[in-house]
């Protein structure tokens, strides 16, 4: 039986007790005063008739609160707050983008939930900030390696640089280099999880202070031969190079096998995601993209998560998190 088949995924009412139960594993919990105990469940109540609706339609998973007499849902205090979209779209929202390696595009949902392409859109940047993760700590630790490397993806807004990074001119004819375009530091653990950053300006200092506040100091971190770890490699327990310019990309010393494929292979899957489906992705939302693929990777596979455990986890996600439209100027 195919997984989309499942009631949650086509009833509303059945989509409402999923999230509830993954929401509120002890039971309802008031999001207007915290009561857990005495919370009544509302059934038969409608919103008011419209020329669509005539006849209007059931508010599904309504409670009310005992304590402070106020009405709620599942979806106050989430993703899914004021949003007209039925909540059973938004479980199949989830899982195709959980499910999918490289993402799907809001065209694609647009078209597959039949909804409008803005709606569509503005889903799908909220699910990629339910997939955010915060407060984490530094990854690797004693006896494990870190990657790090940087990439660039996508030009920048405005005219291009007439000076590198350090203040020289540029001296290739009509080129320009990686310097207006986006940068993008990684690091990853191996066998374990990735963390990647939208930088201004992958310089020696960003980079340090990046690396130096999420590896573990006692990691031995591995780089190409790209100058901007030469110092803060000298922070960890060991720091290891290949010379991609010598056409080096592995090397083994005793039992050590120095390289830097693993986030040259996360890159590739992230490039191949970003050109292929999304396409174009203004630099304001990078970020998102990015916790996006990073958490993905993190839920992969061979980690022992598969797409059901991956949807799961996003769902877990997305309490607390709102994403609003916001104008900065009044029209």
């Amino acid at each position: 039986m195919s997984v989309l088949s499942r009631e949650y995924f086509h009833n509303e009412a059945a989509a409402f007790e999923h999230v509830e139960s993954i929401l509120w594993p002890g039971g309802p919990v008031c999001p207007h005063c915290g009561c857990m105990g005495r919370v009544y469940k509302l059934e038969g109540v409608y919103t008011k008739p419209s020329k669509k609706n005539p006849e209007g339609v059931e508010r599904h998973g309504l409670k009310k609160c005992g304590e402070c007499r106020k009405q709620f849902t599942v979806r106050i205090g989430t993703i899914f707050e004021e949003s007209h979209i039925p909540l059973h779209k938004w479980l199949q929202a989830i899982h195709l983008m959980c499910s999918s390696k490289k993402g799907i595009s809001s065209n694609q949902l647009h078209r597959v939930l039949e909804i409008t392409l803005k709606s569509a859109w503005f889903l799908s940047h909220r699910i990629r900030e339910a997939m955010r993760e915060g407060n984490l700590g530094p990854i690797g630790g004693n006896g494990k390696i870190v990657e790090a490397d940087e990439t660039y993806f996508g030009k920048k807004s405005g005219p291009a640089p007439t000076m590198t990074t350090s203040g020289k001119p540029f001296t290739k004819s009509g080129k320009t280099g990686p310097a207006h375009k986006r940068a993008v530091l990684g690091l990853v653990e191996r066998g374990g999880a990735v963390r990647t950053f939208h930088v201004e300006k992958a310089n020696t200092d960003n980079v340090a202070q990046l690396v130096t506040e999420n590896v573990h100091h006692e990691s031995a971190l591995y780089t190409d031969e790209s100058r901007l770890y030469t110092k803060v490699g000298a922070r960890f327990a060991d720091h290891q190079t290949t010379k991609h310019s010598a056409k080096e990309y592995v090397r083994y010393e005793g039992d050590a096998v120095i390289h830097s494929n693993t986030i040259e292979n996360y890159f590739s899957v992230f490039k191949r995601g970003m050109k292929g489906v999304y396409q174009h992705c203004a630099e304001k939302h990078l970020h998102r993209y990015l916790a996006e693929f990073d958490f993905r990777y993190n839920r992969r596979i061979g980690l022992g998560v598969d797409d059901n455990a991956r949807a799961f986890e996003a769902l877990v996600g997305v309490l607390g998190k709102r994403l609003t439209y916001r104008r900065t100027h009044a029209v």
